[in-house]
């Protein structure tokens, strides 16, 4: 079907792909992306350079003892080799453990998925913006439809909706322009939802592994009417407790953290494309 303007309106052809990701060094300079690398890296080291820092911790301190022990010439005592890593697995047991360990990994997954995806050269690409602008000044309405149609972004899949509905005028491709933006927005916020969806629930994972932690140490005390537990049979459901809380917020606050940032790059995009989709496709208002 062809409009007014000379366009012909056909079925959009499948995008298997997508547009090609920007070369490796591309992706480390950028500004944004460097810095969300640097804040992921920061946050990484936050909560792993404790747990390295105590897992390396005693066996240093084991060999300097067992050195210690030897010059002095006697026998050297048996300690417990098992690190801070190991106690935390121990504690987590077979339950809390893997659920955590696969949040963990699915957490990486999404931030890594965000970085690369919610970016401004990604999402509204210059070069489509100067090849459409370039086609409209020289009234190849057709050629700039095409470009836009077959263009997999955010700013080609709005253009492409606006340039549809120009045969009924230009308040119909307004209004197409901001449905089809609407539903790049909510498809954008879909994503970084599982990001919050982590934030929240590990730190009810932790609160449950809290709860069945005392459980269990207030169980072992019924379980002995009149007798004083000793100590070590309370540790378990007491290292349960402390652990699965611990962990928990380790992976809820860099989750929460970055989701607030996401969302702020997804205002700052959404509000970029609206200005941009306004200026390229005003030349078509009756003034």
């Amino acid at each position: 079907m062809e409009t007014e303007t000379g366009i012909v309106i056909g079925r959009p052809k499948n995008v298997l792909f997508g547009r090609f990701l920007p070369p490796l060094f591309r992706l480390l300079f950028a500004s944004r992306l460097l810095f969300a690398s640097r804040l992921l890296f920061a946050a990484c080291l936050l909560s792993a350079g404790p747990l390295a820092t105590t897992c390396l911790t005693p066996a240093t301190a084991s060999a300097q003892d067992e050195g210690a022990l030897a010059d002095d010439g006697s026998e050297a005592a048996t300690t417990n080799d098992s690190s801070l890593l190991f106690y935390i697995a121990n504690a987590c047991g077979w339950v809390f453990g893997p659920v955590f360990l696969l949040l963990s990994f699915i957490l990486v997954a999404l931030l890594v998925m965000c970085f690369l995806q919610i970016r401004t050269t990604v999402l509204l690409p210059p070069a489509l913006s100067e090849q459409f602008e370039t086609h409209l000044e020289a009234k190849e309405y057709q050629p700039a439809y095409e470009l836009v149609k077959n263009d997999d972004s955010y700013l080609g899949r709005v253009l492409a909706a606006g340039m549809g509905k120009l045969q009924t005028g230009y308040p119909a491709a307004v209004t197409a322009m901001e449905e089809a933006q609407g539903e790049e927005q909510m498809k954008l916020e879909h994503k970084i939802s599982y990001v919050s969806l982590i934030g929240a629930l590990a730190p009810m994972l932790g609160l449950l592994g809290t709860v069945t932690g005392m459980v269990s140490s207030f169980k072992k005390i019924a379980d002995n009417p009149g007798v004083a537990p000793k100590p070590d049979q309370l540790a378990g459901g007491i290292s349960t407790a402390l652990v699965t809380t611990l962990i928990g917020l380790w992976i809820a606050i860099p989750a929460i953290l970055f989701f607030q940032m996401f969302r702020n790059w997804l205002e700052e995009i959404n509000a970029e494309a609206t200005d941009e989709t306004s200026r390229l496709m005003s030349r078509f208002q009756k003034k």
